[in-house]
């Protein structure tokens, strides 16, 4: 299978908040050779106030921000017809999961297309900073890193490219990073071969479910707090062996004893549980590291008990039903509880993502509707029954085509997006108020380490901001 490897910059760290202002990706064979790439750049959508330091780190200028050829629709539906035409793929980035990902899923969502597109079958989707921890707790000198004060390994990807001999000043523009990950994950493969394919044979939540329902014991490497794990475990029992209430996978830590936790009651596991912590958790979505067992026991204190001792301690485990039975009630009730406490703030549109699944029929109409003219996308609003969709089109519309809009429905969008982004209180998303405040720190910042470019910048971007909110202040 190709590899799609992308990257993208965007106007806030927030994931459900922020836009994606520049993407860049690669599309290269297994054996790393390219057969195609892309770069795309667009405007900041209409009515959202970025962050200065995500501008700041991604070297976006104002005039970046509102004249490029692409307006934000445009661009995402380049990057969704470049996915599509990529496909079958597996599509990775640098930390892409925790980030990326979340962000192109939430734009696709709030853009009316479907949002799960990198990971739907038949594509499949991995991170290049899971592949990369994992190639160094197997064997650390398998590419070159910096050591930070803690002593620990730095795996930023600037950093490691640096390090091997890769030009890397051109770092956080996307495409360039794209070249940085094809470049290191291209290292290790070079230089780690026998690790590779087992890497990304946790690509997809179903292949990773498969690995811990058959194999009997093996390897979880995990990286914490700047340092590698490894992790000897056996699955539970291949019928119950999956959280009920979050989905991933659930297997014991083999350096303990399970005899002693088979007769627990559901009370003293729970309380087990979190005492003795012999769970590991297999966020199977999520591209977890999973190796052979021997990779395990090569350390501490795996490497100081007896191998057929814990080979017996992964019999017993994955044959206990009844224990499973009881880890996975445990697990349940504890989650219960916790959600009870959980916030009962009313989510906005914009949050529900994975709180509400779009309806089958309304994702089939996705592609008519970006097909038809602006005029005609107001009337097939009408056809959506998630009233999501439909708040999403017309804020789509008012940002691309605004004249379309009768003018009670533009009046009533403009002061929606006025409300949210002149608000004084301390808000999910990025308001005038906390732009000027992140500004005023810059500039403090700037001030005393004497960098004038930055502070030019500063004032650039805040001229900027002001001319939004004198805009929504008329609404």
């Amino acid at each position: 299978m190709n590899l799609a490897i992308w990257d993208i910059e965007s106007s806030s760290a927030n994931t459900s908040w922020g836009s994606i202002i520049e993407v860049g990706g690669i599309l290269v064979d297994p054996n790393f050779k390219e057969l195609d790439r892309f770069n795309f750049r667009c405007r900041l959508p209409e009515g959202e106030v970025p962050q200065a330091m995500a501008l700041i780190v991604n070297k976006t200028s104002v005039d970046l921000l509102t004249k490029g050829n692409l307006s934000h629709y445009e661009m995402l539906s380049q990057l969704e017809a470049t996915f599509k035409k990529w496909s079958p793929a597996l599509f990775m980035g640098w930390s892409n999961i925790g980030f990326d990902d979340e962000m192109i899923r939430n734009e696709f969502f709030r853009g009316i297309r479907y949002p799960y597109i990198t990971n739907a079958t038949p594509n499949k989707r991995h991170d290049g900073l899971n592949i990369a921890r994992g190639a160094h707790a197997v064997d650390e000198s398998v590419v070159k890193t910096e050591i930070n004060a803690k002593g620990n390994a730095v795996m930023k990807l600037e950093s490691l490219a640096r390090m091997n001999g890769f030009e890397s000043s051109g770092a956080h523009s996307a495409l360039f990073d794209a070249e940085l990950t094809v470049k290191v994950l291209g290292l290790i493969k070079k230089n780690q071969p026998q690790t590779w394919d087992t890497f990304l044979r946790t690509a997809n939540k179903s292949d990773t479910e498969t690995i811990f329902k058959t194999e009997k014991m093996f390897t979880l490497a995990e990286y914490h707090f700047g340092k590698n794990y490894r992790f000897v475990v056996a699955p539970l029992h291949p019928k119950h062996c999956i959280h009920p209430i979050y989905q991933w996978g659930q297997a014991f830590d083999l350096k303990i004893d399970p005899i002693p936790l088979f007769d627990m009651s559901i009370s003293e596991l729970k309380s087990a549980i979190k005492k003795l912590k012999f769970l590991r958790t297999i966020r199977s979505n999520k591209a977890p590291i999973i190796l052979d067992a021997s990779y395990g026991l090569q350390v501490e204190p795996y490497s100081k008990l007896d191998p057929d001792l814990i080979k017996e301690r992964a019999k017993l485990v994955n044959s206990n039903e009844k224990f499973s039975q009881n880890v996975l009630t445990a697990l349940r009730e504890t989650a219960e509880e916790k959600a009870q406490f959980d916030s009962q703030v009313d989510l906005l549109a914009e949050e529900t993502i994975y709180k509400k699944f779009t309806p089958q029929k309304d994702t089939a109409l996705f592609p008519k509707w970006h097909a038809a003219s602006w005029k005609d996308k107001l009337m097939l609003l009408d056809k959506f029954e998630d009233e999501r969709m439909v708040s999403f089109g017309k804020k789509i519309i008012y940002q691309e085509s605004p004249d379309t809009l009768p003018a009670d429905m533009f009046k009533t969008i403009k002061r929606g997006i006025a409300e949210r982004i002149l608000s004084d209180e301390k808000e999910k998303w990025w308001t005038c108020k906390e732009f000027y405040f992140e500004c005023d720190n810059l500039r403090d910042r700037y001030t005393n380490e004497k960098d004038e470019k930055k502070l030019k910048f500063l004032d650039e971007i805040n001229e900027f901001v002001e001319g939004i909110q004198k805009k929504y202040e008329q609404a």
